[in-house]
């Protein structure tokens, strides 16, 4: 449904809110994200005109998140690199139609609607907390035995929820 644009800067926000206040350079995001280097450097720009994250060039520079997690909505980061808007008229000009959506973009518009919606309520800080689910990014071992090696640019993340049964390392 979303571009791959927009799947990218996700990922990126995502991996950021996992490091609060630490500057990740762009290689390091590119490699936990599995986004090409030239294609993240452009989404990063993306979004740090939509003041959603602010960087540092040279050595220890990095991006890091504008504003706290819980305060950036998903809604933000897909509006930080491509519109989503409600069809209030005929895309098309027909002055016969007017706001009176034909059903396609009735329907078009419909899914305009539940994407602001759930994007527009769901912070960063949510996909970080959703009980039960791994957290975005992060390998966790499914069939135990081994332990896994859970970086973001070389630094563990906080804590990592595993399973439904409690258990967090």
């Amino acid at each position: 449904m979303f571009s791959l644009t927009v799947e990218y800067a996700m990922r990126a926000m995502a991996c950021l809110a996992l490091l609060p206040g630490q500057l990740v350079p762009t290689p390091n995001l590119a490699a936990q994200t599995k986004v090409p280097p030239n294609y993240l450097a452009k989404v990063l720009q993306l979004l740090a005109a939509s003041d959603l994250i602010t960087g540092r060039r040279g050595v220890g520079g990095g991006y890091k998140l504008a504003r706290p997690a819980d305060q950036i909505t998903l809604l933000e980061v897909i509006r930080g690199v491509t519109p989503v808007e409600r069809i209030r008229t005929c895309p098309l000009g027909l002055a016969s139609h007017g706001s009176v959506l034909c059903p396609l973009h009735r329907k078009v518009d419909e899914a305009a609607a539940a994407v602001i919606e759930l994007y527009g309520k769901t912070t960063l800080q949510d996909l970080l907390n959703e009980p039960g689910r791994p957290r975005p990014l992060c390998e966790v071992p499914v069939n135990g035995g081994g332990t896994a090696s859970l970086t973001v640019g070389g630094q563990a993340p906080a804590a990592i929820q595993v399973g439904g049964n409690g258990m967090r390392i």
